[in-house]
């Protein structure tokens, strides 16, 4: 028996895939829809073969973490009070998924396992795509500031260059003749400079 009705187009795959906890998974409910078995089937089968699904494959969302997707499904997908979250969901790696359509061995399963090895490669690339291109931003931005730089000290030299030119700097005054009696050195004057002559 499957559950054809709420099944999930191939192309409609990417759009399920979230990041949590640094990693691209798919939530237990939407991986059962996308194999078109109820949300139940599925973890009693990941339970019954719990050994081939290691941390690395499938890990249990934490309360908040749960909380926090289903704030972001919809803006007003909010828990009324009393209500609490029924389980925590599993969120299933590339890996994992991979390994759930083998525990549960539908046709569907099978088939749609493909779709969902193309869209985490998919996803992948783009997170890489994304990684490059945000190094060549870097790069870029590094350029540039040097370039700034060199240009920034251009300017202002240049600017320092025009402040001189429009204030420049008070010249030194000519010596002054001192006002006063001066008494002269001896033997600078011509005379014994004793007396005057009348």
């Amino acid at each position: 028996m499957t559950n054809q009705s709420n099944s999930v187009p191939a192309e409609n795959i990417e759009s399920l895939i979230r990041t949590i906890r640094g990693q691209k998974v798919i939530l237990d409910n939407d991986l059962s829809r996308v194999f078109g078995v109820p949300a139940k089937r599925l973890n009693e089968q990941v339970k019954r073969n719990r050994e081939r699904f290691p941390a690395d494959f499938m890990f249990q969302l934490n309360r908040e973490e749960a909380e926090a997707i289903l704030r972001s499904r919809s803006q007003i997908a909010t828990l009324n009070r009393g209500q609490n979250i029924k389980y925590l969901p599993y969120a299933f790696t590339e890996n994992g998924a991979i390994m759930a359509a083998n525990v549960l061995n539908s046709p569907q399963a099978v088939r749609m396992s493909v779709f969902v090895v193309r869209a985490f490669v998919k996803m992948r690339e783009i997170l890489a795509g994304t990684k490059e291109l945000a190094r060549q931003l870097k790069a870029l931005e590094a350029q540039l500031t040097a370039r700034l730089d060199v240009h920034e000290a251009a300017i202002v030299d240049v600017l320092q260059r025009i402040m001189r030119l429009l204030d420049p700097p008070p010249e030194p005054e000519p010596p002054r003749r001192q006002i006063g009696f001066h008494a002269k050195p001896e033997g600078e004057s011509g005379g014994s400079g004793k007396g005057r002559k009348r």
